[in-house]
């Protein structure tokens, strides 16, 4: 046998400790990071055992297990047990520990994340008699756990809390002289930082928050400890079954509020029609809403969901001159565009309208002229910025300049996004108009005002209760305060545009609204456009519970200007009880854009070959809800490959295998034990967890209980390997049996809780396993129950794979296509179309390098910011050459620079260097 090891490992740790410690004779090689020992696999991987058959081993946990039962020591069903929950539970938590201590020094919130798996081992060891997890010998389950944590604990700096336990069970195997050994050789005395070259070659990883959703500060966590009372009722709830559940399988349109019924209404912010979405548009508006509503709905709840495009204003105007049509051609082209992509996301609005219709004209202005007699409305002159060049007033999303506050280079006309402080566009420092690039002139107009001061107080009172009463996000309610905490000033509602709501007063009759008074009325419109009877949803604040989806940006529009309109109208609006808002979502390390290719957006998608369930699973996993996140192409290929194919749909295929294979397609028997019994419980808290995550809005936590139900369900057959006892007597058929139908009902459960999710993916698990039409709305009516769905007899479908594996290959064709445009790209002046459906890829062209421009004129202003950009960039492609990252890796950061470099001799008004040509040698 032949063992082959990397420096700095700390998978290797385990095996090395086990191979000394069993005794076997084996060969060790000491091999590189990147070097490949096994050639099938994808990607280099130690440790790697090399068998007397020539076959591998490359599990760390395998490995040791193997060595183990070589020198005679043989697995017991609890290191068995050991090693399942070190695999699944605990090492997802230290290799993030480990990046935030070795890669950013930060232990702090490194002890955080492993608050909970060392909570529960530091409850296990407790319990025990015995010096060690299983015996009063050290066993392989103490090996791979002690050398799993001993980066971390073995740091003096590194405080996880007070776990007694656990630190005397850790210094026991310490004082292991094979331990003692391992650990100097791959650590070399030097701690979690011998560990650094490994660990940036990870993606980056995130345990999921268990905290519970309620205000408790007692963290749970899915290793909960269920009482003997908790498990018995479980079992019986499970035992009794499926009893009678009326369920109503089709909506009746129009939804209405009902008496006595919990009335839900969800709005997602209205999309500006100039564009189409990205994947941080969809995800931050309507998929969050959508899973909300599809869960509401699930939990039988009386529900409206409505959005539609917003068209109004200066982007439409502006967009229709860039693609020679009139505003409302461009309005009908995208809603188009829109409907589509938000279709093959299966996001099931009741309705999606528009704002270009008379309904709009006529509430918006109904409700301009009762704040008008009510006297909220102020007249003013004022200064705006206009644009010579385009011979128009700018509207405050058209001109951007410094911030004055913050001296943020990039300041919006109306709101700074860094510093998050409010604007007036003439007090921008070196505005410049977004459309044509000229430095805009002051000139004054006369508008119309909401006088938000006047409002200030029936704001502030119904703030108070709302966001006491209802779900507020974190980020919605500091924002928000933000403005209140500044003083309210009076806010602008009218525009010098053509391309709007027209304001009715006479003396204003060539002006419109402007967009953020008028924008939010769409939602009363288009509900209008849904139903002649939308009052019934909008002036009834005693019966219906509101609900808003967006991002962060749109919170004070939604907050402030709107309820105050609303406030203001005196005609008893139903407001927002529930204001949801994300943070940003970036690509990989950078922003969406469109005109440069960066970034995936809706109607890409759908051309990448990867279904539409597997994108809703990842946007909703890295769902930005306290911070910003990223979208990351390794990353996706990693949670698509470990949770849904290896864990999710290795769980549901497993068990409705077992029922189709071993017991004819028909659900056998089920005499359950003590085990059958606790996962049943385990699982059942998973569930409630889940229905009170969702209630609360907790959209990415939810999803994480999902994932933990079929982690339990894995154990539980891996435990019981009913593969086994099928071939063994009565009792051990029969014990095979209970295992299976166990399996196949919390595949059932696991069908009705991906609906809100993954709808395509639950209606195919839900057709495979034929379950009953009532199962998910049974399971998840009021707090929770995990009922046996599919009794003994119950005759399943053809069973077959939910997931693919995402190759290597195909993720970095995907990472290339929408990295952006290629240096030959961009000097040929190509863009990517803003409707196209595939991102341009163009092959080299050998004239390229021949051909110059006539003329390049300098941007002194832009060679300033390339220059720190391109000094940024070779820091980063010097860090990946040290790292001996992999060759793709480098090679993209490479491109990424050499264009960026091009971009700095053109603002320079020089001419770019021809790409350098390679030859043979000879």
């Amino acid at each position: 046998m032949k063992l082959f090891i990397g420096e700095g490992n700390p998978h290797c740790l385990k095996v090395l400790a086990a191979l000394e410690l069993s005794g076997v004779r084996c060969e060790t090689q000491l091999v590189k990071h990147e070097e490949k020992v096994v050639p099938y696999l994808t990607h280099p991987v130690l440790p790697i055992l090399q068998l007397p058959s020539g076959q591998h081993l490359f599990s760390p946990n395998s490995i040791c297990q193997y060595l183990f039962d070589v020198s005679g020591q043989k697995a017991t069903d609890a290191t068995n047990q050991w090693l399942e929950w070190e695999a699944t539970n605990l090492q997802p938590a230290v290799l993030q520990s480990l990046q935030l201590v070795a890669l950013q020094g930060k232990r702090v919130e490194a002890a955080a994340v492993m608050k909970e798996p060392l909570s529960w081992l530091e409850q296990s060891l407790s319990k025990r008699k015995t010096s060690f997890l299983t015996d009063e010998v050290v066993s392989v389950a103490d090996v791979v756990l002690w050398a799993a944590l001993y980066p971390l604990l073995s740091d003096s700096a590194f405080e996880p809390g007070d776990l007694q336990a656990v630190r005397g069970w850790f210094e026991r195997v310490c004082s292991v002289s094979a331990c003692q050994s391992a650990a100097l050789r791959v650590l070399q005395g030097k701690g979690a930082e011998a560990l650094k070259s490994f660990l940036q070659k990870q993606p980056v990883t995130h345990t999921p928050r268990r905290d519970s959703p309620s205000n408790s500060t007692e963290a749970e966590d899915s290793e909960r400890e269920l009482s003997p009372e908790e498990i018995e009722e479980a079992a019986q709830v499970y035992s009794e079954g499926l009893k009678d559940f009326t369920v109503v399988t089709e909506r009746k349109h129009p939804v209405l509020p009902q008496e006595g019924k919990r009335n839900v209404l969800i709005t997602s912010a209205l999309p500006y029609v100039n564009n189409v979405p990205h994947l941080g548009n969809i995800i931050g508006c309507v998929l969050s809403a959508d899973v909300f509503a599809r869960y509401g709905r699930l939990r039988g709840w009386n529900l409206l969901y409505i959005c539609g495009t917003d068209e109004y204003g200066t982007a439409t105007e502006n967009k229709a001159r860039e693609e020679g049509l009139t505003p409302q051609q461009i309005c009908d082209k995208y809603h188009c565009i829109h409907a589509s992509i938000y279709q093959w996301f299966q996001i099931d609005f009741d309705f999606f309208g528009r704002t270009t219709t008379q309904h709009q004209t006529e509430i918006a202005q109904d409700i301009f002229w009762r704040l008008h007699e009510r006297g909220f409305l102020l007249e003013d002159t004022v200064e705006q910025l206009r644009c010579e060049g385009c011979q128009r007033f700018l509207a405050d999303r058209f001109v951007e300049g410094e911030c004055p506050h913050c001296r943020f280079p990039e300041a919006r006309g109306d709101q700074c996004d860094k510093c998050g402080r409010l604007i007036n566009a003439v007090e921008l420092k070196n505005p410049q108009c977004k459309v044509c690039k000229e430095t805009p002139v002051i000139r004054s107009s006369k508008h119309l005002f909401l006088n938000l001061p006047k409002l200030e107080q029936d704001l502030e009172q119904w703030l108070q209760t709302s966001t006491a009463a209802g779900d507020w996000t974190t980020n919605a309610r500091h924002i928000t305060r933000s403005w209140l905490r500044d003083g309210l000033k009076p806010r602008c509602i009218t525009r010098d545009l053509k391309w709007g709501t027209p304001v009715p007063h006479p003396d204003y009759k060539e002006k419109v609204f402007y967009v953020w008074f008028d924008a939010p009325i769409g939602y009363l419109s288009i509900t209008a456009n849904y139903t002649d009877q939308w009052e019934r949803w909008w002036k009834n604040p005693q019966q219906v519970e509101l609900y808003n989806f967006m991002a962060k940006d749109n919170v004070p529009f939604h907050s402030v200007v709107f309820p105050c309109s609303l406030l203001g109208a005196q005609d008893n609006y139903t407001l927002v009880n529930n204001l949801i808002a994300t943070e940003y979502l970036n690509y990989e390390d950078t922003k969406f854009s469109k005109s440069r290719g960066v970034g995936v957006f809706g109607d890409m998608a759908k051309d990448t070959g990867i279904p539409s369930d597997v994108w809703r699973f990842y946007l909703l996993y890295l769902r930005p809800e306290g911070q910003d996140s990223a979208f990351s192409w390794t990353d996706m290929a990693l949670k698509n490959n470990s949770e849904l194919l290896n864990n999710l749909g290795n769980f549901i295929n497993r068990a409705g295998m077992f029922v189709s294979k071993f017991f004819d397609g028909c659900v056998p028997e089920m005499l359950l034990n003590d085990d059958d019994k606790r996962l049943i419980a385990q699982v059942c808290w998973e569930l409630k967890q889940y229905i009170q995550l969702l209630d609360k809005v907790r959209i990415r936590d939810a999803l994480k209980c999902i994932l933990n139900m079929s982690r339990h369900g894995n154990q539980y057959i891996q435990l019981n390997e009913p593969w086994k006892k099928i071939k063994g007597g009565a009792e051990d058929r029969c014990r095979a049996g209970t295992v299976t139908g166990v399996s196949v009902n919390v595949a059932c459960l696991l069908a009705a809780v991906l609906e809100p999710f993954m709808p395509t993916v639950s209606l195919s698990i839900r057709s495979q396993l034929q379950a009953p039409e009532s199962s998910s709305r049974a399971m998840l009516s009021g707090p929770g129950a995990f009922i046996c769905t599919l009794p003994a007899g119950h005759r399943i479908g053809t069973v077959s794979p939910l997931f693919q594996k995402l190759e290597n290959e195909q993720i970095e064709a995907l990472r290339k296509r929408f990295g952006g445009l290629q240096p030959e790209e961009e000097s040929a002046g190509l863009k990517t179309p803003s409707n196209s459906s595939v991102a341009v890829e163009s092959k080299p062209n050998a004239g390229a390098a021949q051909h110059t421009p006539a003329s390049v004129t300098a941007d002194p202003e832009r060679a300033k910011q390339l220059t720190a950009l391109v000094a940024e960039q070779g820091e980063k492609v010097r860090a990946l050459k040290a790292q001996k990252a992999e060759k793709s890796a480098i090679g993209v950061e490479v491109a990424k620079l050499l264009d960026l470099k091009n971009q700095l001799c053109l603002a320079e008004g020089k001419t770019p260097e021809p790409p350098a040509q390679k030859t043979k040698k000879k």
